[in-house]
């Protein structure tokens, strides 16, 4: 059974694909791709969504696995949580949203603050429908350092790290990230849906 990722985020395929053992591939390699409304009030809601209604295109012969993920920060009162793709607009890029969640920062006078990323990745099968979850906690600090990951990552810094993930090596955040957590989890229940 060929294994479908429900996103065209290149970033989350380079993570996907570094993190899992077998072959992914993109929903866009395999259907045209078309607008899923993610409407839903939680990451799971969202994710399952995705996943959901790519599987309902391809078919029995396949699983696909969609993620859902953000970061949340408490002294916000939670945002940008699932709102963290769109946080600086609609259209906004990753480099939009970090510097709205910069500036937001900085006009509240916040240095550092604690945060906490969550993953939840919809795997779904002839078998059935599931999600896992994974979290990473640390801080994030009001300017961008380092140039590696994407979204947020360079300014968070994980719990234990004085670096952002943007200044870490790829294999440290691939060893202690929310979704290679979830994936950590997701792996059996992808064996189960074979």
């Amino acid at each position: 059974m060929q294994l479908v990722l429900a996103s065209g985020n290149k970033g989350k395929l380079r993570e996907f694909r570094a993190m899992i053992e077998e072959m992914i591939v993109p929903f866009g390699d395999v259907v045209e791709p078309f607008a899923i409304i993610e409407d839903g009030d939680t990451f799971a809601a969202n994710a399952l969504i995705k996943a959901q209604a790519v599987y309902d295109k391809l078919g029995p012969e396949y699983i696909v696995i969609a993620d859902d993920s953000g970061i949340s920060v408490p002294a916000l009162g939670g945002e940008p949580g699932i709102y963290s793709a769109r946080y600086a607009g609609e259209d906004a890029s990753d480099r939009d949203n970090l510097y709205k969640l910069i500036e937001t920062l900085a006009a509240r006078s916040i240095e550092r603050t604690p945060a906490y990323y969550t993953a939840a990745i919809a795997i779904v099968g002839q078998r059935g429908a599931y999600v896992v979850h994974g979290w990473m906690h640390g801080d994030v600090i009001p300017e961008a350092r380092g140039d590696k990951g994407f979204g947020y990552d360079p300014m968070f810094i994980p719990e234990g790290f004085d670096r952002t993930l943007g200044e870490l090596d790829n294999d440290i955040k691939e060893q202690i990230s929310h979704r290679a957590k979830a994936l950590a989890l997701a792996r059996p229940i992808i064996g189960l849906l074979r």
